[in-house]
């Protein structure tokens, strides 16, 4: 898919509208970036006016946040440890 200039992925088969609907639908990311403190930058996109799905959760060993790429994607932070 293009979206502003950058290409994602191609979105020239049928099945890839509903597919992108259904993961934003169940809050699946399409990708995650790994950081060295998710917090901080939770803390630092949010007061920038990105929108989040999810803030920053401590789940075991690794924290993540999901934001809204306003493309039409999730994306998930991930730190480990």
């Amino acid at each position: 898919m293009i979206r502003d200039g950058t290409l994602l992925e191609p979105d020239s088969h049928p099945a890839m509208g509903p597919f992108e609907s259904a993961l934003v639908h169940d809050g699946i990311p399409v990708t995650s970036f790994a950081l060295e403190d998710v917090h901080a930058e939770y803390e630092r996109l949010r007061s920038a006016g990105v929108v989040f799905h999810q803030p920053s959760v401590a789940m075991g060993p690794v924290t993540t946040a999901v934001l809204d790429d306003t493309c039409g994607n999730l994306i998930q932070l991930a730190q480990k440890g």
